[in-house]
């Protein structure tokens, strides 16, 4: 994959921050990065944009990640929101038609050992009013 040390996303750039201004600070190490490394065993690669659909989705499966959790610093989320969800479980609402839109340039390439890069590209979450 990438050179070491650096950080590519799935189209072989630089990895972007998925976190918004405003928004919660997402990542597996809650840098706004959809960084991966050894204790992430969920791999939370796929930078998405939270749908409502997708929440219901996620709940149903036993993730709720719509209800805050004071205890760890979890706001809960919303729609419109951007998180970096694991890559099997977008895999598994994309197969269930609940994806949501995923933002290309700030999903990880490790991402793509989960999903094909046709099924991201299909979500792909166009950025053209958003500043990073």
């Amino acid at each position: 994959m990438g050179s070491v040390g650096q950080k590519l996303n799935v189209l072989g750039t630089a990895l972007q921050k998925c976190s918004r201004p405003g928004g919660p600070t997402t990542g597996f190490y809650r840098d706004g990065c959809c960084t991966t490394g050894e204790g992430d065993y969920g791999r939370h690669v796929v930078c998405s944009r939270m749908t409502q659909a997708f929440l219901e989705f996620t709940r149903s499966r036993g993730n709720d990640l719509s209800s805050p959790a004071p205890q760890y610093g979890f706001p809960g989320l919303r729609p419109g929101d951007f998180w970096c969800l694991c890559a099997s479980r977008w895999q598994e609402a994309f197969e269930s038609g609940a994806a949501p839109q995923v933002v290309l340039e700030s999903t990880h390439e490790a991402a793509l050992r989960y999903c094909k890069l046709e099924d991201l590209q299909e979500n792909a979450f166009v950025e053209d009013t958003i500043e990073l």
